[in-house]
């Protein structure tokens, strides 16, 4: 059954296409310049109609998760990855002297596809210490990683694809 009011959300929708993005750009443009008078009031409102309207095309995909328990699985692993990386970091600044291995980089194929998904996987590999993104081939099947204290690149590799990327594609794909 279809609401009586499905004909005005459709106008509503394409007028403000991202309401709460709206709002708060309103109320930052006010902020911003500490005057509610009607002038910064209408400007504000445009600027807040008109940049959600011109950046629809640089917003994420909308997201479908899939398997929710992967979600939490997935955040319970990078907790841990990154309380590890966090100790193996300080050890390495602490006494850098005692470096077992040195930095480097590390070609990992991927298998995911989804912009989503490839998103929270960067999210992931910069938040963990000791490992930063580098590069992404234009093509999406590589991912160029670099790593502070690299001891065998398989590992590593064996580890992302395991550890970040079949449950990305799991809650993603």
């Amino acid at each position: 059954m279809k609401p009586r009011n499905a004909p005005l959300q459709r106008p509503f929708k394409r007028l403000v296409p991202a309401p709460v993005l709206s709002l708060a750009l309103l109320v930052l443009w006010l902020l911003l310049n500490r005057s509610l008078s009607a002038g910064h009031i209408v400007l504000g409102t445009v600027l807040a109609l008109a940049i959600p309207l011109l950046t629809a095309g640089l917003r994420p995909l909308p997201v479908r998760i899939r398997r929710p328990g992967a979600v939490l699985r997935l955040a319970l692993a990078v907790a841990v990855d990154t309380v590890r990386s966090n100790v193996a970091v300080a050890r390495l600044l602490l006494a850098p002297g005692r470096r077992r291995h040195p930095a480097g980089f590390v070609h990992i194929p991927l298998d995911v596809r989804d912009p989503n998904a490839l998103a929270v996987l960067a999210t992931i590999v910069c938040i963990t210490p000791g490992t930063a993104w580098a590069e992404l081939a234009l093509d999406r099947s590589m991912l160029l990683l670099h790593v502070l204290e690299l001891d065998d690149a398989a590992t590593v590799i064996a580890n992302v694809k395991r550890r970040y990327e079949a449950p990305l594609m799991e809650i993603f794909e």
